[in-house]
């Protein structure tokens, strides 16, 4: 079948997370990718990894997340001849995303107005940490420290526990979303008028949104949310919403009916708590009480009794355990793919299903500049002119060991 995206060339100058993850996406949708990475070096991730530890000697987990479905292009960007292949690719460019510091692109001459003077329909995005301007715009901008300004650090945990940080980089793939929800609809608005447009994202506007019910209620009902001390799930829901020890685990209670997880529990006692109010200003007593009830079995022993009452619970998975999830496997969440270099490796497929024109993994993280060549020649350059190219370190070139 044919991809959603086919045909569309996207120029992706990216690095790190939010950025190649938004790429990444609309590859899975069929567009041709085409990462831009320093010479000889690549993206930023490629130096960095979890545990250090390495796959396939040098290849690092965090980069190959994020950077499938793309083809990778090494090139000395300050370079006159990198400069005329660069410009030449946005010229046949459909959309163009860079998360560099806000005036990076415009020192090196490669800012929206001067592509939109090369191809008025580009489609640019831009994706900042705090913005394209303002008191922080020369600021770092990373997803723990807009975790912080934004609040969000401020959600999770204990109320004595000080910030706790959010165990992924969420804001950076939030805003990752939002870089693609904008481009898309982009390219929606440029097939009915022949414009394109610019874009400029950034992870706090992002960060903030993704609280929006909670700043909505700050905003307009005059209340703060305060943690409570046990493990309530969120800071202004009421008891039992939260996470509780088992005999040999963990299980999430969510919005329930309290007479029906009395029931479940087996103690009517509790039943002098059933009001919103009391439910709320005695949550952590609440809490504590049912944790020592949930003590006495098993997670599995209580999922059978609360989910044949209806009650919302779940089991709570260690990561290391997720992929063994009856639903997850029956979703195929987790797919085989081969890398050039690492050989099989096990990846998240796409999270959704369509159709007509389903996404695809067609490719694995590229190694650096390894498809260099390739795309020279589709822009005209001979085998000669390559090597000329690769001879004067205009462009670098990682051979796959499978095509030595």
């Amino acid at each position: 079948m044919e991809q959603a995206l086919a045909g569309i060339r996207v120029l992706d100058f990216s690095q790190l997370l939010q950025g190649p993850y938004a790429t990444q996406m609309l590859g899975d949708l069929g567009a041709d990718v085409i990462k831009v990475e320093r010479y000889g070096q690549g993206d930023i991730y490629r130096g960095m990894t979890f545990f250090n530890q390495w796959i396939a000697g040098d290849e690092s987990a965090c980069f190959m997340a994020w950077n499938r479905n793309k083809r990778s292009l090494a090139i000395d960007m300050k370079n006159p001849e990198g400069r005329e292949i660069i410009l030449k690719l946005a010229e046949r460019a459909d959309i163009v995303l860079e998360n560099f510091r806000p005036g990076v692109m415009e020192r090196l001459g490669y800012g929206y107005e001067a592509l939109k003077k090369i191809n008025p329909k580009i489609i640019y995005c831009s994706a900042s940490g705090w913005g394209s301007d303002g008191p922080y715009f020369k600021r770092p901008g990373q997803d723990l420290l807009v975790q912080s300004v934004s609040g969000a650090i401020m959600t999770s945990g204990k109320k004595s526990d000080g910030p706790v940080s959010l165990g992924t980089a969420l804001c950076d793939q939030v805003n990752a979303l939002n870089c693609v929800y904008a481009i898309l609809a982009a390219l929606y608005y440029r097939e009915r008028t022949g414009k394109g447009q610019e874009i400029k994202t950034n992870l706090l506007s992002s960060a903030i949104a993704f609280q929006m019910q909670d700043y909505f209620t700050i905003h307009n009902m005059g209340a703060s949310f305060e943690r409570p001390e046990s493990g309530i799930g969120h800071p202004g829901n009421p008891a039992p919403f939260g996470t509780y020890k088992t005999k040999d685990g963990y299980i999430a209670i969510a919005m329930s009916s309290f007479e029906k997880l009395v029931e479940a529990l087996g103690d009517a006692s509790l039943l002098k708590y059933n009001d919103p109010q009391i439910l709320f200003d005695q949550r952590d007593k609440i809490y504590y009480q049912i944790q020592d009830i949930t003590m006495t079995r098993t997670t599995t022993e209580w999922l059978d009794t609360m989910l044949a009452l209806d009650l919302w619970v779940s089991a709570v998975n260690r990561q290391d355990e997720v992929a063994e999830d009856p639903q997850v496997i029956h979703n195929k969440t987790f797919v085989e793919i081969d890398h050039p270099k690492a050989g099989k490796l096990r990846v998240t497929n796409i999270p959704f299903t369509m159709s007509e024109t389903p996404g695809e993994i067609r490719r694995a993280s590229p190694l650096v500049g390894e498809h260099g060549p390739e795309i020279l020649a589709e822009l005209g350059y001979s085998d000669e002119d390559i090597d000329k190219l690769v001879a004067s370190k205009v462009i670098s070139v990682e051979s796959s060991p499978k095509n030595h």
